[in-house]
Formats: C-alpha cells, structure tokens, sequence
C-alpha cells in the first residue's frame, strides 16, 4: 500500500519535471512518420535542455541513431519508447538499497552544500530507520551554521532518537569522534552524522570533511560505512558538479536527491548517473518524512511519462 501510495506522490512530485521531459517528448514525436536527422537533433537538444546532460544525452541519441540505422525503429511511437528504455538503462545501475546490517553500529556521514536539505534528509531517515526497529543514534556534526545544532536536536526528539552534539563552533570531528564512542557503547545500530556544507571556501570545507573522515578511522579503520551525498534537484547541472567534487575529497558511497516536486530539473537524476555511477539510495519529493522512500529506478522513469 505504502509503494503505490509513494508511486502517486511521485508521480505528483515529478510533475514539472515530467512536462518538461516526457510531455516534450511526446510534443517532438508527435505523429512523426519517420526517423530523419532533424528530428535525431531535436531529441539531443531537448534532452540537453531538460537538464540530462550532456554525456547522457550522447549516450542516448547514439543508442537511438545506431537502432534507426539497423531499421529497429520506424516511427516516433517507437523512437519514444526507446527513449524511455535508454533512459532507463542510464539509471538502472543506479539502483541500490542501502544495507545497514553490515556493521553495527552502521555509521553514515551525510555530506552536501547548505539548502541540499541535508539535515532534513537525515530527520527523515532516523525515521525511516526507528520505524524499521533499530536503535538510531544522530551526531550533530554541522557546528560551523547557526541553529543547524538546534535543527538536528528537534528532529531527534521528534523521532525520539539521543543526539550527540556540542556547542555551535565546536569542533566537527570531535563531535563525531565522541558520537561514534557512544553508539558503540550504547549498541546503537545506525549512526547518522551531519556536517558542515559551506565554510569559508569550498576548499576549506573539503579540508574538513577530510579531516572529519580521518579522526573517525581512529576509531574504526572503516568508518564511515556510507558517505551519502545530499544533492537540491532544483541546482540542475550544478548537482553535478557538486557531486565530483564530494567524492574526489571523501569518496562518496551513495547519493539522496532531495526537492523534486519544486522544479523542473529532475532530469539531472539522469546526467549524476551517468556521470558519477554511484547508487542512488534514495529521492525526495516532499515535506513529509514519508516522502523520502528508496529509489526504483523503473518507477522513476514511469512516473516521469505518466501523466494521466
């Protein structure tokens, strides 16, 4: 019930997103008799435009180009349908579920810019964790933002999960270091811990990130157990961005992206696969804790051409 509940609100969330993509599409194929180099262009651009990128829609426009060639499609009815498929080839990889009974306690650190919606993301996923009946644990990593402490304390309440937190300005990976102490004595099965998302510079912040990284391996050599990148689907292409640069400093594990029912730019789900190919463990496309649910890749793609 719960999975085609999810499937409706996805489908709702993915609205604009999906007149811009696949209600495009339809537009562009439209009674198209047949397959001609215009058209083939006019799908590149349109892809281009919906924010797919640039390395996808290559990928896809040379998958189609090779498929008219061998006379495998005729029509735009089966141009659109190869479309989707190829779509779907692009994030299908991307399709993983994150599996905390590997460790106990499992430790997540949740890295991303400020706005991505990071801790949020992590109030939603205590959740989602308590409601599967394990013991969660959040550390309040962030200490450089003003109120993000005060923030990640009212999301633990509301889940009634203990957070391990300093005083804003404290040290991050201090804060960490202790959090970690403290899930493993109390049994606590998933620790998720918040950090900063802008400092000075950007280069600082990786500086940081690194340093937090480091002081955790004193604990435990394989710490973190996940490093889950929160990307804003509304920043577009600089999601992308953002994205290379996380994993090229903290190697990034896994990837949330948040904020799909408010833009129009969910089409970049699609250039992060490609571009990054790491699992993307979960989306978002609402306020409500229930609105963030792992990714099904196939029921992405469906809700995006879905709109009856």
């Amino acid at each position: 019930m719960e999975q085609t509940s999810f499937y409706v609100r996805l489908k709702t969330g993915l609205s604009r997103t999906g007149s811009q993509l696949a209600s495009g599409l339809g537009d562009l194929f439209l009674g198209t008799k047949s397959i001609d180099q215009d058209l083939l262009d006019a799908l590149e651009e349109h892809l281009v435009m919906a924010d797919v990128g640039m390395a996808a829609t290559g990928r896809i426009v040379s998958d189609i180009t090779d498929r008219v060639s061998r006379r495998e499609l005729s029509d735009g009815d089966a141009v659109m349908a190869a479309t989707k498929d190829a779509l779907n080839a692009i994030i299908s990889p991307c399709e993983i579920p994150l599996d905390t009974a590997s460790a106990r306690p499992y430790v997540i650190l949740v890295v991303g810019v400020n706005g991505a919606g990071k801790t949020t993301t992590i109030g939603k996923l205590a959740h989602r964790f308590k409601g599967e009946g394990k013991r969660v644990m959040l550390a309040a990593g962030d200490t450089f933002r003003a109120a993000a402490v005060e923030q990640l304390q009212a999301w633990g309440e509301r889940n009634e999960v203990p957070v391990v937190a300093q005083h804003t300005g404290a040290d991050s990976a201090s804060v960490l270091f202790d959090a970690v102490q403290s899930a493993k004595a109390k049994a606590v099965d998933v620790l998720i811990a918040d950090t900063a998302g802008r400092l000075q510079n950007k280069a600082h912040l990786m500086d940081e990130l690194e340093k937090v990284v480091r002081v955790m391996r004193k604990v435990d050599p394989a710490l973190p157990h996940e490093t889950l990148l929160v990307l804003d689907a509304g920043t577009g292409q600089n999601a992308v961005s953002q994205a290379e640069q996380f994993d090229a400093s903290v190697g990034v594990t896994g990837l949330v992206l948040t904020k799909l029912d408010g833009t129009a730019r969910g089409g970049v789900i699609f250039a992060i696969a490609e571009k990054l190919k790491r699992p993307i463990r979960f989306i978002g496309v609402g306020e409500k804790a229930e609105d963030l649910q792992p990714f099904v890749a196939r029921d992405f793609v469906a809700a995006l051409f879905d709109r009856n």
